[in-house]
């Protein structure tokens, strides 16, 4: 059992005066004294803006105003969902240069650190840097800190684990779990030595610069894979008249227009002329479905329980993480995915996959998600991996969904879609691109942890400690700078 003795006067100096004993659990009090025993100061006394996407007047105004685009226009508008998936290019949205000026506040510039208001609320993103006008999307606060603190040293504070505890402490239990700009503001910050402030600066430019190297391999691997099938510079089109043949549709089963598209045939047409061939994905693996145990199985810690919401291209996250009890895990580890396998998402977001080439933690997959194994020699998994994320998938589920937003892409549809199989020697030189793209987004990763714990370190001892082990850390990695 856990519980701590607190000063009336106490909460009366809380931001909204918090009553609830969740505010005050004896690790966010650790924290905040840990904190205290440091220079430092509140947040709000150390930046030069916080503001969100409604700063600049009432709904109505927004509402004639502000003009949220799925086509490329003016600015692109962030969302938090392109911060979760790390791409910046597709699906994404933009605003006009009418709406971008209207939204004079929130112009995003790179290195501004935002913070989530509503749903996974206190969650924290940086900007990086997009040579683009970008525009700051809903539920979401941009800050900018004065000059004296680092940008990126304050980011790799917040999501640190001391910065996360101070922002997790601060979320209301409402639903949806909400956090407002005067909690943001009182979170206290310690005020760390300069030239460590700026270790940790370079530290993150690492980071950016191998993420980046990584993005743009894999962007290479996918420029390969499209230029083979003469689809480099193929656009989508949405046609609003076209003529088919009345037997099409008996073929096809199929009487809706939108099925019938010149895009998707297009595309279908590009992968049954390429010259090595195509093969229905169910002839070149083994699938296996998943299981869903129900939300009243999950609790906040414990075993891994993997979601849509949590399965991109590039990584398994940790975004809203479930977790189930050992004991359940006992009874489904059966269907614990395995080294070698694809994850592959149905529901949700159908079509996003995941290949698992090293052996991976214990976890339960959910139902949305189908487990591939390669069981055809004709394609290397990186490779069809790769193919399942390509638009010429993509624009199958589309065209399977009839147009509407896709929210189920059933069994024997995924079996039917259609694969180009590349010679060997292609296949190859995809993988290994494709290979470098996640080491260097894994190395990435590893320089962000190495600044997180480093931040920790100077919280705990001090900064001089803290660099020389983040020294060693980098040597092992082989980084200089």
């Amino acid at each position: 059992m856990q519980y701590s003795v607190i000063p009336l006067q106490k909460t009366i100096t809380t931001p909204n005066f918090r009553l609830d004993a969740e505010f005050y659990k004896p690790s966010y009090l650790v924290t905040e004294n840990l904190i205290n025993s440091k220079n430092n100061d509140n947040l709000g006394n150390l930046i030069s803006a916080l503001t969100d996407y409604h700063a600049n007047g009432s709904y109505e105004n927004l509402r004639g105003n502000v003009e949220i685009l799925d086509s490329p226009d003016y600015a692109l508008m962030i969302r938090t969902v392109d911060f979760e998936k790390d791409n910046f290019e597709n699906d994404v949205k933009y605003v006009s240069e009418h709406a971008y000026n209207f939204l004079k506040k929130t112009k995003v510039f790179g290195g501004e650190i935002i913070i989530n208001k509503i749903g996974n609320a206190g969650k924290v993103y940086i900007v990086p840097p997009l040579n683009k006008k970008i525009s700051l999307g809903m539920n979401q606060f941009m800050i900018r800190p004065k000059e004296g603190l680092n940008n990126y040293f304050l980011y790799v504070f917040l999501v640190c684990k001391y910065g996360h505890l101070l922002l997790e402490q601060r979320v209301t239990g409402a639903v949806p779990l909400s956090i407002d700009k005067e909690s943001v503001r009182s979170v206290p910050v310690p005020i760390l030595k300069k030239d460590f402030q700026e270790k940790i600066h370079k530290l993150v430019e690492q980071y950016f610069l191998f993420s980046n190297q990584g993005k743009n391999l894999y962007f290479q691997a996918e420029q390969l894979f499209l230029s083979e099938l003469g689809l480099l510079d193929w656009k989508s089109k949405h046609e609003l008249v076209f003529v088919k043949n009345f037997s099409d549709s008996q073929k096809a089963e199929r009487f809706d227009a939108e099925y019938f598209q010149p895009k998707y045939e297009e595309i279908i047409d590009a992968i049954k002329k390429y010259k090595g061939g195509f093969d229905k994905l169910g002839n070149l693996v083994k699938i296996k479905k998943s299981v869903e145990p129900g939300s009243e199985a999950y609790q906040e810690n414990g075993i891994p329980f993997v979601r849509v919401s949590n399965l991109s291209k590039f990584e398994l996250s940790d975004n809203n993480q479930q977790f189930i009890s050992e004991e359940l895990y006992n009874e489904l580890k059966t269907h614990q995915p395995k080294k070698g396998e694809i994850l592959l998402s149905k529901d949700a977001t159908p079509g996003m996959a995941y290949y698992l080439n090293e052996e991976t933690q214990k976890m339960i997959v959910s139902g949305g998600i189908l487990r591939l194994k390669i069981d055809n020699r004709q394609v290397l998994p990186e490779y069809l991996t790769l193919v399942l994320n390509s638009v010429i998938v993509q624009k199958q589920i589309e065209r399977d969904a009839g147009g509407s937003i896709i929210n189920h892409w059933r069994p024997d549809q995924v079996k039917a879609t259609i694969i180009p199989i590349l010679e060997n020697g292609k296949q190859k030189e995809i993988m290994e691109l494709v290979e470098k793209s996640f080491d260097d987004r894994k190395l990435s990763k590893s320089i962000l942890e190495i600044a997180k714990r480093g931040v920790e370190m100077a919280i705990e001892k001090n900064e001089e400690e803290a660099g020389k082990w983040i020294n060693s850390e980098l040597a092992k990695l082989e980084i200089k700078f």
